[in-house]
């Protein structure tokens, strides 16, 4: 669901509070020595969710705003992951996020004199899907089950389940046989 956000109103303000609080967290987690579970625990604070004990996380891990980052179970998430997740970050069971990925769901607008305010996107991860590395996923954009993102690729547009896609913007290169 698409919405729009003024920068210069009470509900940015109390968005704002959250996003003090928690860029407290992700500076002491990203300097500090932590075993999985810590993570974990950081990351749980960070997204006021608990992240499931199946998931991994790997240090530095970076979010904007973290209230609207959703991890699914047996998630993995490689190095340097950036999250933009203030219009919403869904992410599945069993996706793996390879290093230096980056998810958008915020884009500010095109009107130079709305330029500050924003257009939320939420992005939706599906299970099983794959990001390689340097993947850059933009607001708004849906990657379906099984679907393989190929590294360096910018996804502009959805990625149907049971495809790969790769280049700039990604394109599908092939289907993905699914064994029963």
């Amino acid at each position: 669901m698409e919405s729009k956000l003024n920068l210069d109103t009470p509900a940015y303000d109390e968005i704002q509070k959250n996003i003090d609080v928690n860029q407290k967290l992700v500076q002491e987690l990203n300097t500090g020595a932590h075993d999985i579970d810590e993570v974990r625990k950081v990351v749980s604070q960070i997204i006021d969710e608990k992240v499931d004990p199946s998931t991994e996380i790997r240090l530095p891990f970076y979010t904007d705003y973290g209230r609207n980052l959703h991890l699914g179970k047996n998630v993995f998430i490689n190095a340097g992951v950036t999250f933009t997740d203030l219009g919403g970050i869904y992410i599945g069971n069993r996706v793996l996020i390879g290093p230096n990925v980056t998810i958008v769901s915020v884009n500010h607008q095109i009107d130079p004199s709305q330029r500050r305010h924003l257009d939320l996107k939420p992005v939706y991860i599906h299970d099983n899907a794959w990001l390689g590395a340097n993947v850059t996923v933009t607001p708004g954009t849906v990657i379906g089950e099984n679907a393989i993102v190929g590294a360096g690729a910018v996804v502009t547009k959805d990625v149907p389940a049971n495809t790969i896609v790769a280049g700039v913007p990604a394109k599908i290169i092939r289907r993905i046989e699914v064994e029963n």
